[in-house]
Protein backbone atom coordinates (compact mmCIF):
# COMPACT_ATOMS: atom_id res chain seq x y z
CA UNK A 1 0.00 0.00 0.00
CA UNK A 2 1.34 3.47 -0.72
CA UNK A 3 2.83 5.32 1.90
CA UNK A 4 0.98 7.86 4.12
CA UNK A 5 2.22 11.51 3.60
CA UNK A 6 2.12 14.23 5.92
CA UNK A 7 -0.46 17.48 4.84
CA UNK A 8 2.79 19.46 3.58
CA UNK A 9 4.16 17.27 1.42
CA UNK A 10 1.20 16.42 0.47
CA UNK A 11 0.26 19.82 -0.75
CA UNK A 12 3.92 19.99 -2.64
CA UNK A 13 2.80 17.30 -4.41
CA UNK A 14 -0.72 18.29 -5.01
CA UNK A 15 0.65 21.42 -6.17
CA UNK A 16 2.96 20.28 -8.76
CA UNK A 17 0.69 17.21 -10.01
CA UNK A 18 -2.51 20.34 -10.41
CA UNK A 19 0.13 22.67 -12.45
CA UNK A 20 1.04 19.86 -14.63
CA UNK A 21 -2.79 19.12 -15.24
CA UNK A 22 -3.31 22.64 -16.25
CA UNK A 23 -0.72 22.68 -18.44
CA UNK A 24 -2.28 19.55 -20.64
CA UNK A 25 -5.30 21.27 -20.55
CA UNK A 26 -3.96 24.55 -22.24
CA UNK A 27 -1.62 22.84 -24.49
CA UNK A 28 -3.88 20.04 -25.41
CA UNK A 29 -5.89 22.59 -26.93
CA UNK A 30 -3.64 24.31 -28.87
CA UNK A 31 -2.78 21.04 -30.88
CA UNK A 32 -2.76 20.51 -34.52
CA UNK A 33 -0.85 17.77 -35.11
CA UNK A 34 -1.73 14.30 -33.53
CA UNK A 35 -3.80 15.36 -30.70
CA UNK A 36 -4.92 11.40 -30.74
CA UNK A 37 -5.95 9.18 -28.27
CA UNK A 38 -2.98 6.28 -28.25
CA UNK A 39 -4.09 2.52 -26.90
CA UNK A 40 -1.37 0.81 -25.43
CA UNK A 41 -1.57 -3.13 -25.42
CA UNK A 42 -4.29 -3.10 -22.60
CA UNK A 43 -6.59 -1.39 -25.50
CA UNK A 44 -6.57 1.67 -22.89
CA UNK A 45 -7.63 5.38 -24.46
CA UNK A 46 -4.87 7.81 -23.42
CA UNK A 47 -4.73 11.74 -24.51
CA UNK A 48 -3.01 14.26 -25.82
CA UNK A 49 0.30 12.79 -26.49
CA UNK A 50 2.78 13.77 -29.11
CA UNK A 51 1.33 16.95 -29.65
CA UNK A 52 2.68 19.93 -32.16
CA UNK A 53 1.20 23.43 -31.04
CA UNK A 54 0.00 26.39 -32.91
CA UNK A 55 0.12 29.78 -31.55
CA UNK A 56 -2.83 30.39 -29.83
CA UNK A 57 -4.05 33.53 -31.62
CA UNK A 58 -4.75 30.70 -34.96
CA UNK A 59 -7.48 29.56 -32.57
CA UNK A 60 -9.38 32.85 -32.60
CA UNK A 61 -8.81 33.36 -36.51
CA UNK A 62 -10.61 30.46 -37.11
CA UNK A 63 -13.18 30.69 -39.26
CA UNK A 64 -15.34 27.76 -37.03
CA UNK A 65 -13.96 26.40 -33.82
CA UNK A 66 -15.02 23.49 -33.52
CA UNK A 67 -12.78 21.53 -31.35
CA UNK A 68 -13.75 21.88 -27.57
CA UNK A 69 -17.66 21.50 -27.15
CA UNK A 70 -18.19 25.26 -26.57
CA UNK A 71 -21.72 26.54 -26.67
CA UNK A 72 -22.03 29.18 -29.32
CA UNK A 73 -25.23 30.90 -28.07
CA UNK A 74 -24.34 31.20 -24.36
CA UNK A 75 -23.35 33.09 -22.08
CA UNK A 76 -27.39 34.22 -21.73
CA UNK A 77 -27.99 38.29 -22.42
CA UNK A 78 -29.58 38.05 -18.81
CA UNK A 79 -25.98 35.97 -17.27
CA UNK A 80 -24.44 38.61 -19.69
CA UNK A 81 -26.21 41.46 -17.64
CA UNK A 82 -25.45 40.46 -14.16
CA UNK A 83 -21.85 39.57 -14.52
CA UNK A 84 -21.29 42.91 -16.33
CA UNK A 85 -23.08 44.15 -13.16
CA UNK A 86 -21.61 42.03 -10.63
CA UNK A 87 -18.01 43.29 -11.43
CA UNK A 88 -18.75 46.67 -9.16
CA UNK A 89 -18.77 44.43 -6.05
CA UNK A 90 -15.51 42.40 -7.34
CA UNK A 91 -13.94 43.92 -3.97
CA UNK A 92 -16.05 41.69 -1.70
CA UNK A 93 -16.08 37.77 -1.08
CA UNK A 94 -18.68 36.28 -2.94
CA UNK A 95 -19.87 33.13 -0.27
CA UNK A 96 -23.38 34.69 0.51
CA UNK A 97 -23.61 34.45 -3.53
CA UNK A 98 -22.53 31.19 -3.41
CA UNK A 99 -24.46 30.37 -0.32
CA UNK A 100 -27.70 31.43 -2.36
CA UNK A 101 -26.50 29.63 -5.42
CA UNK A 102 -26.47 26.58 -3.83
CA UNK A 103 -29.86 27.16 -2.21
CA UNK A 104 -31.23 27.45 -5.79
CA UNK A 105 -29.17 24.47 -7.09
CA UNK A 106 -30.52 22.03 -4.02
CA UNK A 107 -34.05 23.34 -4.53
CA UNK A 108 -33.39 22.57 -8.44
CA UNK A 109 -32.11 18.73 -8.05
CA UNK A 110 -34.53 18.35 -4.87
CA UNK A 111 -31.94 17.88 -2.10
CA UNK A 112 -30.91 20.13 0.51
CA UNK A 113 -28.00 22.51 0.68
CA UNK A 114 -25.47 20.11 2.74
CA UNK A 115 -25.78 17.80 -1.06
CA UNK A 116 -23.91 20.48 -3.00
CA UNK A 117 -20.53 21.81 -3.62
CA UNK A 118 -19.61 24.29 -6.18
CA UNK A 119 -16.24 24.44 -8.18
CA UNK A 120 -14.69 26.18 -10.87
CA UNK A 121 -16.26 23.92 -13.56
CA UNK A 122 -16.87 20.50 -12.95
CA UNK A 123 -13.51 19.16 -14.00
CA UNK A 124 -12.32 20.70 -10.78
CA UNK A 125 -14.86 18.80 -8.69
CA UNK A 126 -13.37 15.66 -10.72
CA UNK A 127 -9.83 16.54 -10.10
CA UNK A 128 -10.67 17.46 -6.11
CA UNK A 129 -12.46 14.16 -5.91
CA UNK A 130 -9.73 11.54 -6.82
CA UNK A 131 -7.23 14.03 -4.93
CA UNK A 132 -9.01 13.02 -2.16
CA UNK A 133 -10.18 9.56 -2.85
CA UNK A 134 -6.64 8.26 -3.89
CA UNK A 135 -4.31 9.75 -1.44
CA UNK A 136 -3.46 6.01 -0.38
CA UNK A 137 -3.41 4.77 -4.68
CA UNK A 138 -6.03 1.80 -5.13
CA UNK A 139 -7.73 2.02 -8.40
CA UNK A 140 -10.49 3.56 -10.49
CA UNK A 141 -12.71 1.83 -12.36
CA UNK A 142 -14.08 3.62 -15.71
CA UNK A 143 -15.61 2.82 -19.95
CA UNK A 144 -12.60 3.27 -22.20
CA UNK A 145 -12.73 5.48 -24.10
CA UNK A 146 -14.09 7.97 -21.18
CA UNK A 147 -13.05 11.89 -20.80
CA UNK A 148 -9.86 11.44 -19.05
CA UNK A 149 -9.64 14.47 -16.41
CA UNK A 150 -10.24 12.32 -12.97
CA UNK A 151 -9.10 8.91 -14.27
CA UNK A 152 -5.49 11.33 -15.17
CA UNK A 153 -5.80 12.82 -11.96
CA UNK A 154 -6.32 9.64 -9.99
CA UNK A 155 -3.04 8.07 -11.59
CA UNK A 156 -1.05 10.94 -10.97
CA UNK A 157 -2.01 10.16 -7.27
CA UNK A 158 -0.41 7.09 -8.27
CA UNK A 159 -4.05 5.11 -8.90
CA UNK A 160 -4.19 2.10 -11.07
CA UNK A 161 -7.13 2.39 -14.10
CA UNK A 162 -8.65 -0.13 -14.47
CA UNK A 163 -10.66 0.11 -17.67
CA UNK A 164 -13.63 -1.59 -19.17
CA UNK A 165 -13.89 -1.21 -23.29
CA UNK A 166 -17.65 -0.12 -23.99
CA UNK A 167 -19.62 -2.18 -25.83
CA UNK A 168 -20.30 -2.66 -29.39
CA UNK A 169 -22.96 -0.68 -29.42
CA UNK A 170 -20.67 1.92 -27.37
CA UNK A 171 -22.73 1.82 -23.87
CA UNK A 172 -21.18 1.26 -20.56
CA UNK A 173 -20.36 -2.58 -19.88
CA UNK A 174 -21.87 -2.48 -16.74
CA UNK A 175 -21.42 -6.00 -16.06
CA UNK A 176 -18.10 -5.90 -16.86
CA UNK A 177 -17.28 -2.79 -14.82
CA UNK A 178 -19.01 -4.44 -11.66
CA UNK A 179 -16.57 -7.57 -12.63
CA UNK A 180 -13.84 -5.07 -12.79
CA UNK A 181 -14.36 -4.14 -8.62
CA UNK A 182 -12.09 -5.39 -6.29
CA UNK A 183 -11.12 -4.99 -2.87
CA UNK A 184 -8.69 -1.78 -3.95
CA UNK A 185 -11.02 -0.36 -5.50
CA UNK A 186 -11.71 3.47 -4.79
CA UNK A 187 -14.12 4.62 -7.13
CA UNK A 188 -16.03 3.74 -10.30
CA UNK A 189 -16.58 6.81 -12.95
CA UNK A 190 -19.33 6.97 -15.52
CA UNK A 191 -19.35 9.64 -17.99
CA UNK A 192 -23.02 9.57 -19.25
CA UNK A 193 -23.47 10.94 -21.87
CA UNK A 194 -20.00 9.92 -22.64
CA UNK A 195 -17.45 11.79 -24.33
CA UNK A 196 -15.58 11.44 -26.41
CA UNK A 197 -18.39 9.24 -27.77
CA UNK A 198 -21.14 11.57 -27.35
CA UNK A 199 -23.08 7.84 -26.71
CA UNK A 200 -25.70 7.26 -23.85
CA UNK A 201 -26.34 4.35 -21.54
CA UNK A 202 -29.99 3.21 -20.80
CA UNK A 203 -30.69 5.22 -17.94
CA UNK A 204 -32.56 2.36 -16.15
CA UNK A 205 -29.63 -0.08 -16.13
CA UNK A 206 -27.51 2.51 -15.15
CA UNK A 207 -29.77 3.24 -12.16
CA UNK A 208 -30.06 -0.27 -11.23
CA UNK A 209 -26.44 -0.59 -11.38
CA UNK A 210 -25.62 2.53 -9.42
CA UNK A 211 -27.61 1.24 -6.73
CA UNK A 212 -26.35 -1.72 -6.45
CA UNK A 213 -22.61 -0.72 -6.94
CA UNK A 214 -22.60 2.18 -4.49
CA UNK A 215 -23.55 0.23 -1.61
CA UNK A 216 -20.29 -1.22 -2.24
CA UNK A 217 -17.80 1.60 -3.65
CA UNK A 218 -19.03 5.14 -4.28
CA UNK A 219 -20.05 5.76 -7.96
CA UNK A 220 -19.21 9.24 -9.79
CA UNK A 221 -21.64 9.62 -12.63
CA UNK A 222 -20.72 13.05 -14.82
CA UNK A 223 -23.75 14.34 -16.47
CA UNK A 224 -22.09 17.56 -18.16
CA UNK A 225 -24.03 16.94 -21.22
CA UNK A 226 -27.01 15.95 -19.77
CA UNK A 227 -29.22 19.16 -20.82
CA UNK A 228 -28.46 18.61 -24.78
CA UNK A 229 -30.71 15.35 -24.86
CA UNK A 230 -34.34 15.35 -24.92
CA UNK A 231 -36.42 16.02 -22.04
CA UNK A 232 -37.75 12.52 -21.41
CA UNK A 233 -34.50 10.98 -21.88
CA UNK A 234 -32.88 13.38 -19.42
CA UNK A 235 -31.92 10.54 -16.36
CA UNK A 236 -30.47 12.37 -13.74
CA UNK A 237 -29.08 9.79 -11.18
CA UNK A 238 -29.12 12.32 -8.26
CA UNK A 239 -32.48 10.79 -6.88
CA UNK A 240 -29.85 7.62 -5.91
CA UNK A 241 -28.96 9.97 -3.11
CA UNK A 242 -32.82 10.41 -1.35
CA UNK A 243 -32.13 6.45 -1.39
CA UNK A 244 -28.67 7.13 0.88
CA UNK A 245 -27.00 6.08 -1.83
CA UNK A 246 -23.33 6.87 -2.45
CA UNK A 247 -23.11 8.42 -5.69
CA UNK A 248 -21.58 11.65 -7.09
CA UNK A 249 -23.38 13.66 -9.38
CA UNK A 250 -21.38 16.26 -11.43
CA UNK A 251 -22.98 19.42 -13.28
CA UNK A 252 -21.83 21.87 -15.18
CA UNK A 253 -22.75 25.37 -16.59
CA UNK A 254 -20.12 25.13 -19.55
CA UNK A 255 -22.39 23.17 -21.42
CA UNK A 256 -26.18 24.08 -21.36
CA UNK A 257 -25.33 27.66 -20.17
CA UNK A 258 -22.88 28.56 -22.22
CA UNK A 259 -20.22 29.60 -19.85
CA UNK A 260 -17.61 27.66 -20.12
CA UNK A 261 -14.71 30.48 -19.60
CA UNK A 262 -16.41 31.57 -16.82
CA UNK A 263 -16.19 28.09 -14.82
CA UNK A 264 -19.14 27.12 -12.86
CA UNK A 265 -20.07 23.42 -11.90
CA UNK A 266 -20.95 21.49 -9.03
CA UNK A 267 -21.24 17.91 -7.42
CA UNK A 268 -24.18 16.73 -5.42
CA UNK A 269 -23.19 13.95 -3.05
CA UNK A 270 -23.74 12.63 0.51
CA UNK A 271 -22.58 15.23 2.76
CA UNK A 272 -19.93 12.96 4.19
CA UNK A 273 -18.29 12.37 0.80
CA UNK A 274 -18.46 16.60 0.73
CA UNK A 275 -16.70 16.64 4.10
CA UNK A 276 -14.29 14.44 2.80
CA UNK A 277 -13.31 16.75 -0.42
CA UNK A 278 -13.73 19.71 1.81
CA UNK A 279 -10.74 18.57 3.85
CA UNK A 280 -8.66 19.77 1.41
CA UNK A 281 -10.16 22.80 0.08
CA UNK A 282 -12.80 25.50 0.98
CA UNK A 283 -15.22 24.94 -2.27
CA UNK A 284 -16.88 28.44 -2.36
CA UNK A 285 -13.36 30.61 -1.74
CA UNK A 286 -12.92 29.25 -5.34
CA UNK A 287 -15.40 31.04 -6.74
CA UNK A 288 -15.88 34.27 -8.08
CA UNK A 289 -18.70 36.73 -7.48
CA UNK A 290 -19.29 37.42 -11.43
CA UNK A 291 -19.79 33.54 -11.83
CA UNK A 292 -21.66 33.14 -9.14
CA UNK A 293 -24.33 35.60 -9.67
CA UNK A 294 -24.02 34.81 -13.85
CA UNK A 295 -25.02 30.96 -12.49
CA UNK A 296 -27.53 32.31 -11.06
CA UNK A 297 -28.88 34.08 -13.42
CA UNK A 298 -28.65 31.92 -15.90
CA UNK A 299 -30.77 28.99 -13.96
CA UNK A 300 -33.12 31.44 -13.93
CA UNK A 301 -33.14 32.07 -17.68
CA UNK A 302 -34.67 28.44 -18.60
CA UNK A 303 -35.76 29.29 -22.05
CA UNK A 304 -32.83 30.17 -22.98
CA UNK A 305 -30.62 26.43 -21.95
CA UNK A 306 -34.03 25.06 -23.80
CA UNK A 307 -33.18 26.86 -26.77
CA UNK A 308 -29.56 26.39 -27.30
CA UNK A 309 -30.68 22.64 -26.70
CA UNK A 310 -32.99 22.84 -29.53
CA UNK A 311 -30.42 24.71 -31.76
CA UNK A 312 -27.84 22.02 -31.35
CA UNK A 313 -29.94 19.23 -32.10
CA UNK A 314 -30.85 20.75 -35.27
CA UNK A 315 -27.15 21.53 -36.49
CA UNK A 316 -26.08 18.12 -34.91
CA UNK A 317 -29.13 16.53 -36.90
CA UNK A 318 -27.81 18.72 -40.01
CA UNK A 319 -24.06 17.10 -39.62
CA UNK A 320 -25.43 13.84 -39.32
CA UNK A 321 -27.70 14.16 -42.75
CA UNK A 322 -24.43 14.82 -44.62
CA UNK A 323 -22.16 13.22 -43.06
CA UNK A 324 -24.25 10.13 -44.08
CA UNK A 325 -24.72 11.24 -47.72
CA UNK A 326 -20.92 11.72 -48.24
CA UNK A 327 -20.98 7.81 -46.83
CA UNK A 328 -19.47 8.13 -43.40
CA UNK A 329 -20.95 6.12 -40.31
CA UNK A 330 -21.38 8.26 -37.48
CA UNK A 331 -21.98 7.38 -33.80
CA UNK A 332 -25.40 8.27 -32.79
CA UNK A 333 -24.74 11.83 -30.44
CA UNK A 334 -26.50 13.20 -27.86
CA UNK A 335 -24.62 15.77 -27.34
CA UNK A 336 -23.03 19.01 -28.49
CA UNK A 337 -20.60 16.89 -30.21
CA UNK A 338 -20.37 14.05 -33.07
CA UNK A 339 -17.36 11.78 -33.16
CA UNK A 340 -16.84 9.31 -36.53
CA UNK A 341 -14.41 7.30 -38.92
CA UNK A 342 -11.97 8.90 -40.85
CA UNK A 343 -10.00 7.42 -43.51
CA UNK A 344 -6.77 8.93 -42.91
CA UNK A 345 -4.53 9.60 -39.90
CA UNK A 346 -5.38 12.24 -37.43
CA UNK A 347 -2.43 14.30 -38.22
CA UNK A 348 -2.97 14.55 -41.48
CA UNK A 349 -6.77 15.11 -41.49
CA UNK A 350 -6.24 18.28 -38.87
CA UNK A 351 -3.50 19.90 -40.86
CA UNK A 352 -6.25 19.82 -43.91
CA UNK A 353 -8.93 21.07 -41.53
CA UNK A 354 -6.62 24.06 -40.25
CA UNK A 355 -5.46 24.82 -43.60
CA UNK A 356 -9.10 25.52 -44.13
CA UNK A 357 -9.74 27.45 -41.03
CA UNK A 358 -11.95 24.88 -39.40
CA UNK A 359 -10.61 23.82 -35.66
CA UNK A 360 -11.99 20.34 -34.80
CA UNK A 361 -10.24 17.19 -32.79
CA UNK A 362 -8.89 14.08 -34.02
CA UNK A 363 -8.57 10.58 -31.69
CA UNK A 364 -7.31 7.44 -31.96
CA UNK A 365 -10.09 4.90 -30.53
CA UNK A 366 -9.23 0.92 -30.97
CA UNK A 367 -7.10 1.62 -33.70
CA UNK A 368 -9.00 3.72 -35.53
CA UNK A 369 -8.81 7.75 -36.99
CA UNK A 370 -12.00 9.65 -35.38
CA UNK A 371 -13.09 13.22 -36.24
CA UNK A 372 -14.91 14.64 -33.01
CA UNK A 373 -17.18 17.79 -34.74
CA UNK A 374 -18.61 20.11 -31.43
CA UNK A 375 -21.10 21.27 -32.71
CA UNK A 376 -21.78 24.92 -33.34
CA UNK A 377 -23.97 27.66 -35.06
CA UNK A 378 -25.76 26.60 -38.41
CA UNK A 379 -23.62 28.69 -40.53
CA UNK A 380 -20.40 27.24 -38.65
CA UNK A 381 -21.53 23.63 -39.51
CA UNK A 382 -22.06 24.45 -43.24
CA UNK A 383 -18.65 25.88 -43.01
CA UNK A 384 -17.43 22.50 -41.59
CA UNK A 385 -19.00 20.52 -44.41
CA UNK A 386 -18.14 22.49 -46.84
CA UNK A 387 -14.42 22.16 -46.03
CA UNK A 388 -14.98 18.21 -45.13
CA UNK A 389 -15.97 17.82 -48.19
CA UNK A 390 -12.90 19.71 -50.07
CA UNK A 391 -10.59 17.82 -47.72
CA UNK A 392 -11.84 14.21 -47.68
CA UNK A 393 -13.79 14.10 -51.29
Amino acid sequence: MTAKINRRNWLKATSLTSAGLAMGTSTSLFATTNNSLQLNEHRQFWEWENTTLIPPRDLWNLKARLLANENPYGPSPSARLTIMESVATGNRYGQGDAAKLIEMIAEKEGVSKEYIMLGPGSSDLLEKTAITHFLEGGNIVSADPAYMSIIKTAQNMKAEWKSVPLTPTWEHDLDGMEKAIDAKTQLVYICNPNNPTGTITDGKKLWAFCSKVADKKPVFVDEAYLEFMDPKDQHSMVGLLNEGKNVIISRTFSKGHGMAGIRVGYIVALPSTLEKIQTITRSNMSMNVTAVKGAMASMKDTGFVESCRIKNKACRTYVCEELSKLGYEYLPSHTSFVLFPIAISGDAYLKKMFAESIGVRAFKVFGKDYCRVSIGTMEEMKLFVDAFKKVMV
